[in-house]
């Protein structure tokens, strides 16, 4: 289970707009905003590393963070509800959080992790995971961490889906329990190379080919010239008297 409850304290952002998000960047920021309960959202910045570090605790996206604004006594139990990263150094350069409340159910996002190698696999079968995560609604100091399902029983051909992975008390699976796959054994893809095609009988070879040994010119091909001191073709050699 997350469990986890993490302090994070925020500042206040007084200034809105593209402009004002790269300064904060440059000054190792990161803008986001906090969503309340009914109330209206709060605009906030944090430091990179503070937001590192409670993101990538024991229960990393799913921590219940206490956040704490600025110049306030007051604690918001919030949770992770969105986030962009830069596509090209995968930093967070945005993040949205949600207040919540911990006597209610909310929904979550959770990663399946494959345990175990199937037989199948031994075999020469290709294990490929189908569906990654999951949606669940659980107390949110009830959304697992992961969700663990056991391949090591998977024969060549089998399927493994949603209503395969063990139940969790307090946790229900959203998703549809037999449309949504979760992973397969299957054989091998095997390539064949076409066969290089051959000439059939008869057909002929390449231009430019030689004849063979007692073949005739095809009609109207030019003849060779003749070797040097040879009789032109045609001529008797001898003139009638």
């Amino acid at each position: 289970m997350a469990g986890e409850r993490v302090k994070l304290e925020v500042s206040p952002r007084e200034e809105r707009g593209t402009s004002a998000s790269r300064r904060l960047r440059r000054e190792g920021k990161i803008p986001g905003v906090l969503y309340g309960r009914g109330n209206a959202p709060h605009p906030i910045c944090v430091a990179e590393r503070e937001l590192r570090r409670v993101l990538t605790g024991v229960s990393g996206m799913h921590a219940i963070l206490d956040v704490v604004l600025e110049g306030q006594g007051s604690t918001h139990a919030s949770i992770l509800k969105d986030y962009q990263q830069d596509p090209l150094r995968g930093k967070i350069v945005h993040f949205d959080l949600q207040e919540v409340r911990l006597d209610q159910p909310i929904h979550a996002t959770v990663s399946v992790h494959l345990m175990g190698e199937p037989v199948g696999s031994r075999e020469g079968g290709v294990l490929s995971q189908v569906s990654r995560e999951i949606n669940v609604e659980a107390l949110p100091m009830e959304i697992p961490e992961h969700l663990e399902l056991d391949v090591s029983n998977m024969q060549i051909g089998d399927t493994l889906r949603l209503l395969d992975l063990p139940p969790m008390e307090g946790v229900t699976f959203l998703d549809d329990p037999e449309g949504t796959v979760l992973a397969t054994v299957t054989l091998p893809t095997i390539e064949v190379e076409p066969e290089p095609e051959e000439l059939e009988e008869g057909e002929e070879g390449e231009e430019g080919e030689e004849l063979a040994e007692g073949e005739e010119a095809p009609e109207g091909a030019v003849d060779a010239p003749a070797e040097p001191g040879g009789d032109a073709a045609g001529d008797s050699g001898t003139v009638e008297g």
